[in-house]
């Protein structure tokens, strides 16, 4: 392979990554830090802004900030366009995405497109999207993965992240976890069709999902340090995308299962939820150990089977059939053609995600 194709490749890392109690009444004091000037948005949710927003907003005012905000719903393209406005009307030098997945890539992208500074303020520890050059985000109905910048900084404040439901950082653990088939998907695809890897990215990405694998019997409800360790791993598996200059080392087959039943599910479960379930599929699509995979999961207390996710088994069914649809660029064990209906019947049976 042409090495100098990939010669010129940029690494986007946060500079600070700040997570522990009371981290958020730091904001102000970290941005000076940061030599940050001028005017901020933040960027959130309704919720969040009672739980997280409205403290931001002090902490920045405090050390002398203008202090804008933009309250969103969706992460939709309109959505980014409405914070770009508003970023634009107050003429803010900088952008905080407080809240979970929508409030934050819709801040980063938002930033990104204003060529503008960004802070990660995540409420949630549920998915990597917290420290990762990458934003999703609806676009024509379907959930797209677009190219951002990386956050500035990330402040994780580990007492509100513990506040808030359990589930989300269940959550949070499959997300991670998922990064063992994707990264499986990924050699496969270096091996099959010549795809560019980055050893130095995968192996990041494999440590981490190991990690949570490995301490699946630390991580509970109610407990910081649980909270502390995943945060940290879904920074280090942000980090592993940044690395790689995609979402390859944290995005295979089961992220492509997630984004089918998304499609066609009546209610589709948390994206960390799905990939979980996905990951123990695939793992035992690639010859590997699913029963380890499904333990851990139990452990930290995230669904294994299609009840547990709330969605019907011919949903699953279907969206193991379809999955190579989603993001066909990307090859995976799944291949380029449907899966067989007996096929899929026999994957979900086999690992128990459906009886």
């Amino acid at each position: 392979m042409n090495v100098s194709k990939h010669s010129e490749k940029w690494m986007q890392l946060p500079r600070n990554v700040i997570a522990g109690p009371g981290a958020i009444e730091s904001v102000g004091p970290i941005c000076k830090t940061m030599r940050l000037k001028g005017r901020a948005l933040i960027v959130t949710g309704n919720t969040t802004k009672h739980i997280a927003g409205d403290a931001v907003a002090e902490s920045l005012k405090r050390s002398g900030y203008d202090v804008g905000f933009i309250v969103v719903e969706d992460a939709t393209v309109k959505s980014v366009q409405k914070a770009r406005k508003a970023a634009r009307e107050m003429k803010a030098d900088f952008l905080l995405g407080v809240g979970g997945g929508k409030s934050i890539d819709i801040a980063k992208l938002a930033s990104t497109q204003l060529d503008l500074n960004f802070i990660s303020v995540p409420t949630a520890a549920s998915h990597d999207g917290i420290a990762s050059s990458r934003a999703s985000i609806i676009q024509n109905g379907r959930s797209v993965s677009r190219q951002a910048e990386a956050p500035l900084c990330v402040i994780a404040d580990t007492d509100i992240i513990m506040k808030s439901p359990y589930r989300l950082l269940a959550a949070g653990c499959g997300d991670i976890i998922s990064n063992y088939t994707a990264v499986l998907d990924w050699r496969l695809a270096a091996r099959l069709r010549n795809v560019y890897i980055s050893e130095y990215s995968a192996a990041l990405s494999e440590m981490t999902a190991r990690m949570v694998i490995d301490y699946a019997h630390q991580i509970k409800p109610g407990l910081e340090e649980s909270v502390r360790l995943v945060v940290k791993a879904l920074v280090s598996s942000s980090v592993a995308m940044s690395i790689a200059g995609s979402s390859a080392p944290a995005s295979g087959s089961e992220h492509k299962f997630s984004h089918m039943l998304d499609q066609i599910a009546p209610k589709p479960a948390l994206h960390g939820e799905q990939c979980g379930v996905g990951t123990i599929m695939m793992t035992y699509l690639h010859g590997g150990d699913w029963q380890r995979i499904r333990d851990a999961l139990k452990t930290i207390g995230a669904p294994t089977t299609a009840k547990e996710l709330g969605i019907g088994e011919k949903y699953i069914i279907e969206a193991l059939m379809k999955a190579h649809k989603v993001r066909p660029e990307r090859y995976t064990i799944l291949g380029d053609k449907d899966l067989p209906y007996d096929a899929a019947v026999n994957i979900a049976r086999t690992t128990k995600v459906i009886e």
